[in-house]
């Protein structure tokens, strides 16, 4: 069961962010869905993807747990928003029957949640960092988080992207979002925040927050 509270999440981004409630905020750019949006969705969607309602085991690979708010251009915050996860698992591979990638699946990993935001735009989850896995013999995809964002006027769809990631650098995706601005591959680089008691010792804490249109 996930024990990190939401309070850990509010207090942190409300510090971290750096923004005032009144600034206009750069909107999270659309990044494509991608070809492994789960075509049977779990039984098990809650916001621990690291185990699964039923097995004792735990899915592999380093604990990461991510937080955020979403909110409008404006600095308002989203509440009620449904948030949709799914990310390949720490070897690389996704849940899905058209994923080409030999690595191996996670019995124990969850790997999609869905989610609502809090009064005050809150969100938060505990996972796994996924494995890169490559697209070409040229091109491996970076440790990445897909997210769709759905709030009372908006809908997006984006994905996260961890920092200092080297092969950030090299993916096709992240490169057309930095030329279209610096801005906007900004916005998309989740951020790592200091560690807390209330998570694992050698887990990390990112956030991410996300900004719609209108809300």
């Amino acid at each position: 069961m996930l024990t990190i509270g939401l309070g850990i999440g509010g207090a942190v981004i409300l510090g971290g962010t750096g923004f005032a409630q009144t600034t206009e905020r750069i909107v999270t750019p659309e990044v494509g869905m991608g070809p492994f949006y789960p075509m049977l969705k779990p039984l098990d969607k809650d916001a621990d993807l690291t185990m699964v309602n039923g097995q004792k085991g735990a899915a592999a690979g380093a604990i990461v747990h991510v937080v955020g708010r979403v909110f409008d251009r404006k600095g308002k915050p989203v509440r009620g928003a449904k948030i949709e996860i799914w990310q390949a698992n720490t070897y690389g591979r996704y849940s899905h029957p058209s994923d080409p990638n030999t690595a191996q699946l996670d019995p124990n990993f969850q790997g999609y949640a869905v989610l609502k935001t809090d009064d005050e735009g809150r969100y938060r989850f505990k996972t796994i960092k996924p494995g890169p896995y490559p697209v070409s013999p040229t091109w491996k995809r970076p440790p990445h988080i897909h997210f769709e964002v759905e709030g009372k006027a908006n809908r997006l769809v984006s994905q996260m992207f961890f920092p200092d990631e080297p092969l950030n650098e090299r993916d096709s995706l992240f490169l057309d979002l930095r030329k279209q601005s610096e801005k906007n591959s900004a916005a998309v680089l989740a951020q790592k925040l200091p560690p807390t008691r209330e998570i694992e010792k050698d887990a990390t804490l990112l956030n991410w927050d996300v900004v719609l249109i209108n809300g």
